[in-house]
C-alpha cells in the first residue's frame, strides 16, 4: 500500500515568509548541478524530436524529471534535483519538452500542458535503452499536469511511479488565478517568455502562418491566439477542459504521489481539495511554499535550505523502495536515512549551497 512518507514541516525565513517571497525568491536564486553524461533527441510518431539529458547511476532506478512552462532542463530545480539524485546513485533522465531548451529547431509542433503523450513516449524510449531499471516520473509544474493526465487518461507507455510538484490541474481556474491583480507579475513574465518561443519558432522556420501576438497580451490571450489553434483545440476552453488531469486523477492506478502547497498564489489549492483521487494516489498539502519556492528558515536534512529538494528526495527513496518489491521504510527511518546519507554541512555552507 502506497503512503505519503512523512515530511518535515517547511519553516520559511522571515524575510520570504508569504507566497509571493517564496515564489519569486525561490524561482530566482542561482542553481547548479552535474553536467550530463549523454545528450539523445527521441524520436516522436509524428515526426518531431525532443532532447533529453542523461545522468548514468548504479542503482536500478532511473528518475525522469520534466520542467514546467517556459522552462527547460537547465532550470534551477531540476539541476538541484539531478544532483542529489545522482549523488544517492540513481540515473536521471532531464526532459526537454518540444522545442525547449536542446531540443530547440528540432519540433514542429509546440509544447503544452497537454502532451503527455510526449512523457509516455520518453518512458517507452527509456525502457528500451535502459531494460533493467524501474522508472519514477517526476513532473514540475505543467509537467506535473501533463504527466498526471498520463497516468491517469492512458498512453503508449507509464513509469512506474509518478511524483508531481504543483501540478495545475485546473487550467481554468489557474489561468483566471493569474488575472488577479496581486498575480500580474506571473502573468506578464510567462505571456512574454511564451511569446518569445513563438518568434523562436518563426525564426526556425517552424512558426509559418506567423501570430500576431499583442505585447500587452496576458496568458490567457496567449492560449487564446496561440495555444489552442497551434495545438489543434477548438478554442481556449476546449484546450483547458481537454487537459486538465483533475477529472483523471480518479482513474489513475500507477504510484502517484502528489506535493502542493496551500498559499500556491497560481494553483488554487481547492482545485486539489475538490479532485477525487484514485486508490493508488496520495497528496501533501504543504502550508506553505509559494509556487515551487519552499525556501527553509534552517537547512534540511540535505544540508541546504531548498525544502523542495528534500521532499523530492524523500518521494523519490520512498517510490524507489515500492518500485523495487523492498519494503517502504517507515517515516521515521526514511528521515534518518536521508540524513545519513547526506550529512547535514554548517549553517553557513548551507547558504551558499541554496
Amino acid at each position: 500500500m502506497i503512503e505519503f512518507p512523512l515530511l518535515a514541516p517547511l519553516v520559511p525565513p522571515a524575510i520570504c515568509a508569504g507566497p509571493h517571497g517564496q515564489t519569486l525568491l525561490g524561482n530566482t536564486l542561482p542553481s547548479r548541478g552535474p553536467h550530463a553524461d549523454d545528450q539523445i533527441d527521441v524520436s516522436l510518431p509524428d515526426g518531431d524530436r525532443l532532447t533529453v539529458l542523461v545522468h548514468a547511476g548504479k542503482r536500478p532506478v532511473m528518475v525522469h524529471l520534466w520542467h514546467g512552462l517556459c522552462g527547460h532542463a537547465q532550470s534551477g530545480y531540476v539541476l538541484r534535483a539531478t544532483r542529489w539524485l545522482t549523488r544517492a546513485g540513481y540515473s536521471v533522465l532531464r526532459g526537454n519538452h518540444r522545442g525547449c531548451g536542446a531540443g530547440r529547431g528540432k519540433a514542429r509542433l509546440p509544447y503544452h500542458s497537454g502532451r503527455s503523450g510526449d512523457l509516455g513516449h520518453v518512458v517507452a524510449f527509456a525502457r528500451k535503452q535502459w531494460p533493467d531499471k524501474k522508472h519514477i516520473a517526476v513532473g514540475f509544474s505543467l509537467s506535473g499536469n501533463a504527466l498526471l493526465l498520463l497516468v491517469g487518461r492512458g498512453g503508449v507507455a507509464f513509469p512506474d511511479a509518478a511524483i508531481s510538484v504543483n501540478a495545475p490541474i485546473d487550467l481554468a481556474l489557474c489561468s483566471d488565478r493569474l488575472l488577479a491583480r496581486e498575480n500580474r507579475l506571473y502573468d506578464f513574465r510567462f505571456a512574454r517568455l511564451c511569446k518569445r518561443t513563438v518568434r523562436e519558432r518563426e525564426l526556425d522556420g517552424l512558426g509559418a502562418p506567423p501570430y500576431k501576438l499583442p505585447w500587452n497580451m496576458t496568458l490567457q490571450r496567449f492560449d487564446d491566439l496561440y495555444t489552442a489553434p497551434a495545438g489543434g483545440f477548438a478554442d481556449r476552453d476546449d484546450y483547458y477542459q481537454t487537459c486538465s488531469a483533475g477529472p483523471h486523477l480518479a482513474a489513475i492506478t500507477t504510484p502517484t504521489l502528489m506535493l502542493t502547497s496551500a498559499d500556491d498564489p497560481m494553483v488554487p489549492v481547492h482545485s486539489y481539495h475538490q479532485a477525487t483521487l484514485g486508490k493508488s494516489v496520495r497528496l501533501h498539502v504543504e502550508s506553505r511554499g509559494g509556487h515551487m519556492g519552499y525556501l527553509s528558515a534552517k537547512p534540511t536534512p540535505l544540508g541546504t535550505r531548498r525544502w523542495l529538494d528534500y521532499a523530492v528526495m524523500t518521494m523519490v527513496e520512498n517510490l524507489a523502495g515500492l518500485v523495487l518489491g523492498e519494503r517502504q521504510p517507515s517515516n521515521e527511518s526514511g528521515f534518518r536515512a536521508l540524513e545519513d546519507q547526506f550529512p547535514t554541512v554548517g549553517v553557513g555552507d548551507a547558504i551558499h549551497q541554496v
